[in-house]
């Protein structure tokens, strides 16, 4: 199998805002290939890391990296939602920190699932290929008003009622089943003067929108965090990588109204420019953090 890791974001920010210095039990609740775990790992010689995972191929992948470290980690496929049924089956009642790394992988984005704009590959966009529901299946069976509700909500996309409605016309004809299909709609739809030239392709936004709806995103993020944090000993830290406006400001609002925790930064805190130079798939990275101040 071929390895492809790629640099962890925010790693040393991570590392010290969870206080993996100081030695505990902690969460990687988005395993992915392993590089947050392996640090946390490595920050102190008796910190245990309970990894969780969607994705069974990224799990495959992250335990060949991590076979040095034995029993001092233990991974998990589930959704990072299950938290508590993962502590539980442990029999772990407190942690001393907890990370979620949030939004899509490089390893998906190198894979064949359809979560790139770039390249023909099938409308998937499943994270965990065990579930039903595919980005083929919300592209050729959702009304046009749904489709436009998810492209609006999920993806800002202030074309989403024209590209709703091209979608629906063109899979009259047939159904649309590949990325460059879909792209090339949107593509036709958005006036090429807004986009030609730039760097992002205009299907971003609407690929981003399918996505988050096809893995239920927000809804891991509503109910996950506020599971973890109920495990989260007094002192302890939860922190959160997110990747867009959307994640970010539902990230902000759920630790601000934690019960018994307090915000560790006022403003969320970013790569440097030396890692987006290094690592360009930081470059729009923000880490939030909040601390449990009472028990």
């Amino acid at each position: 199998m071929e390895e492809i890791y790629h640099p962890p974001v925010l790693l040393k920010e991570s590392l010290k805002v969870l206080k993996a210095e100081e030695g505990g039990v902690f969460v990687d609740a988005t395993l992915g290939g392993g590089g947050h775990t392996e640090a946390i790992l490595k920050a102190h010689p008796e910190n245990r890391v309970i990894a969780i995972d969607r994705d069974e191929e990224a799990i495959e992948r992250a335990m060949e990296r991590l076979k040095p470290y034995g029993d001092r980690v233990s991974i998990y496929h589930a959704n990072f939602s299950q938290i508590d049924r993962v502590l539980q089956m442990e029999g772990v009642e407190r942690v001393k920190g907890v990370l979620f790394d949030l939004g899509v992988s490089h390893f998906h984005l190198r894979g064949e699932r359809g979560f790139t704009v770039w390249k023909e590959q099938p409308l998937d966009m499943r994270m965990d290929r065990s579930q039903k529901l595919t980005a083929k299946e919300v592209v050729n069976e959702l009304s046009e008003r749904e489709l436009a509700r998810i492209i609006f909500r999920y993806g800002e996309e202030k074309f989403a009622r024209k590209i709703a409605s091209e979608i629906v016309k063109r899979r009259k004809r047939k159904p649309i089943e590949t990325t460059t299909e879909l792209a090339s709609i949107v593509e036709e739809v958005i006036p090429k003067k807004l986009w030609a030239g730039r760097k992002k392709h205009p299907a971003v936004k609407t690929f981003q929108a399918i996505r988050i709806y096809v893995n239920r995103e927000f809804e891991e993020i509503e109910t996950g965090i506020p599971k973890a944090a109920e495990f989260v000993e007094p002192g302890g830290r939860l922190a959160v990588i997110t990747f867009h406006s959307l994640e970010d400001r539902l990230v902000k609002n759920i630790l601000r109204n934690l019960e018994g925790f307090t915000p560790v930064t006022k403003k969320p805190i970013v790569p440097t420019e030396e890692e987006v130079v290094e690592n360009p798939a930081a470059r729009s990275a923000k880490l939030r953090a909040a601390e449990r101040v009472r028990p």
